[in-house]
């Protein structure tokens, strides 16, 4: 069987003009996790990322010897633009709060046609069904991502509406890591959210924004 490792990104700077800029904290996050990966013994054929900054620069970190193939089909949906869409231009700053980015993900799950949830799920299930073509038996891959796409892949994978994607991406931790295995019976949900190498002395690293 092939496996498939989804890291979320380290923290980003959640509420900044420019959100797409690892923390400090983020940029720790993203050595630990590499360095998970490797007490794993995780030799990976491919490694990927999405053309983000916090993607590239978690996996850069986290991998510093490989360099990971960008593809802009692993993006961030774009939480601002969504929230702007269905709440105002004056709901974006300062921060959004959790229930308001839900209640717009929500109304964005609700509609049909470009730009929707169903064409981010869908661009993604893409990726992934490459992916899966690209990986060689028994092999592994690890992409650099982040948690709204790591939650529509594992709805896919479950049979999730938007809900259950909301559900999902709401507990995603950042520098977690989700681990698909691909068999016969196509992709199958081994892992989602595992964030073990926080605990311990790394406690205080643990954050979901």
């Amino acid at each position: 069987m092939g496996v498939i490792y989804l890291v979320r990104h380290g923290q980003a700077a959640w509420g900044a003009e420019d959100y797409d800029v690892l923390s400090e904290l983020g940029r720790e996050q993203a050595r630990l996790v590499g360095a998970e990966l490797r007490r794993r013994g995780v030799a990976p054929q491919l490694t990927l990322s999405g053309t983000l900054r916090r993607q590239l620069d978690t996996a850069a970190e986290a991998l510093p010897d490989l360099e990971a193939r960008a593809d802009q089909r692993w993006n961030e949906y774009d939480a601002a633009e969504i929230i702007r869409r269905y709440a105002g231009e004056d709901a974006v700053w300062p921060a959004p709060s959790q229930e308001l980015l839900e209640q717009s993900l929500g109304h964005w799950g609700s509609e049909t046609g470009p730009g929707t949830w169903y064409e981010f799920r869908q661009r993604i299930d893409d990726a992934m069904h490459e992916l899966r073509g690209e990986l060689g038996k028994g092999a592994a891959a690890v992409v650099f991502t982040s948690g709204g796409v790591i939650s529509a892949v594992v709805a896919s994978i479950l049979g999730l509406d938007v809900r259950g994607f909301i559900a999902l991406n709401r507990v995603t931790a950042n520098a977690s890591i989700s681990k698909i295995v691909i068999g016969r019976s196509g992709a199958n949900l081994l892992c989602f959210n595992d964030h073990a190498h926080f605990d311990g002395a790394g406690r205080e690293l643990l954050t979901y924004r």
